[in-house]
């Protein structure tokens, strides 16, 4: 008890401009990790293709290669944050980050298709621990002011992570190999590790949680059980439109550089053509946020499903110039749908439970984005690219009774 009460003392004591400069700093260090991380997992769709080349993989295999990463993050991510309650954010963020990196040096290593699936199960399971922890820090710097604008702003870091970690992957393999290129990110993920812990650790965030020990006549209560799911048939459409949409965003991504190769891309072209739908998707978020407020949230949904379906199909048959330049708008589309059905979460849950409900809605998105290159990449052997891209492109149709179903549950909330 006496360690609790320095610490609330402390922070008590603490001025206004020590307060703003601790919290400005946390949520750097945490824009920071997530500009690495989400780095990280996007670099991968630079990759597949090369792999696919060398080692002769099939699609199904490159499926079954994005499955791994994917899979293995999103089955980490609940052990991330159990992890964290005992040992603090800020170690447990400096070892994951450290682990995707060791994961990607790893890589350089690998000889095959069974070596590059458990090194990125490895990778998958460093890079789980950034988005419940490090948001999680930012949260509890800012608890009270300006919570909502620092985590768009630490948001709007991994998205600028998506442009420049990839795009530089490329550029690195394309001029000395792809083993090159993840030696890189091995590198910078290792020395990002560090780095994250020394700026926590300054700033004095993500420590070790302090347990005060619970006394009968303190008059704490329990809290209650439950996921805190006010309209259960609101939130199940929610997840189900996430669902199609999350699955449709990673089969793009995962399968779209096959078909602008197909066109005559080169490996350097595919890091800009990735960049390009990157940046597109860092703009989606604040125009599509923008749009909903004019629009409401079922047309904005409506109409990035429909965009994102219209311009995959534009994109098959397009030349190469014209695909390219279609590549930004597409981003928009991808990533708007979700930035909406983020904000609508919390419409459905209690206010204390939307943490563990979010953990919900996000492994579910998450898993679906893991099966969705390997069905995808089944579908592209069995019948083309163009087919696989073509089914894709339909599926996002299916969001659209989805959302009717949506409509009359939002009216309440």
């Amino acid at each position: 008890m006496t360690i609790c009460n320095k610490s609330v003392n402390s922070a008590a004591m603490e001025t206004p401009q020590h307060t703003k400069r601790r919290r400005r700093g946390t949520l750097v260090t945490g824009g920071f990790a997530h500009f690495i991380h989400d780095g990280f997992t996007d670099t991968l769709f630079v990759l597949l293709p090369l792999w696919a080349t060398g080692f002769g993989l099939s699609h199904a295999q490159v499926g079954f290669l994005k499955m791994c990463m994917h899979g293995s993050l999103a089955s980490f991510q609940v052990p991330a944050g159990l992890a964290a309650e005992r040992l603090g954010e800020r170690l447990v963020l400096a070892l994951g980050t450290a682990l995707a990196g060791a994961g990607y040096l790893l890589l350089t290593l690998a000889d095959g298709f069974t070596g590059l699936a458990a090194l990125l199960l490895i990778a998958g399971a460093g890079c789980a621990v950034q988005h419940p922890l490090a948001s999680s820090v930012i949260s509890t710097a800012f608890e009270g002011a300006g919570r909502r604008a620092a985590l768009g702003t630490y948001n709007f870091a991994g998205d600028l992570g998506k442009v420049a970690v990839p795009f530089t992957v490329a550029a690195i393999a394309g001029a000395y190999g792809w083993r090159t290129g993840s030696l890189f990110a091995g590198g910078l993920g290792l020395v990002a590790a560090v780095a994250v812990f020394l700026l926590l650790r300054h700033f004095a965030a993500g420590a070790r949680p302090v347990r005060a020990l619970h006394h009968p006549d303190s008059g704490d209560k329990p809290a209650p059980l439950g996921w805190g799911i006010d309209n259960r048939r609101g939130f199940s459409v929610l997840v189900g439109i996430s669902i199609i949409d999350s699955a449709a965003r990673t089969g793009v991504l995962t399968f779209l550089p096959f078909l602008l190769m197909s066109k005559g891309l080169d490996v350097t072209g595919v890091g800009f053509a990735l960049a390009l739908i990157f940046a597109g998707g860092a703009a989606g978020k604040l125009i599509c946020g923008l749009v909903a407020e004019r629009l409401g949230i079922l047309r904005t949904v409506v109409i990035t499903e429909m965009a994102t379906g219209g311009l995959i199909l534009a994109a098959i048959s397009a030349d190469l110039t014209t695909a390219m330049a279609l590549l930004p708008f597409l981003g928009v589309a991808l990533n708007g749908t979700s930035s909406v059905l983020y904000g609508t979460v919390g419409d459905f849950v209690r206010a204390d439970r939307q943490a563990r409900t979010f953990g919900v809605f996000y492994s579910l998105g998450t898993g679906a984005s893991a099966l969705s290159p390997l069905l995808y990449g089944i579908a592209s052997d069995a019948w083309g690219l163009s087919f696989a891209l073509s089914a894709l492109a339909a599926s996002v149709f299916l969001t659209l009774p989805l959302c009717l179903a949506l409509r009359p549950e939002l009216k309440p909330a």
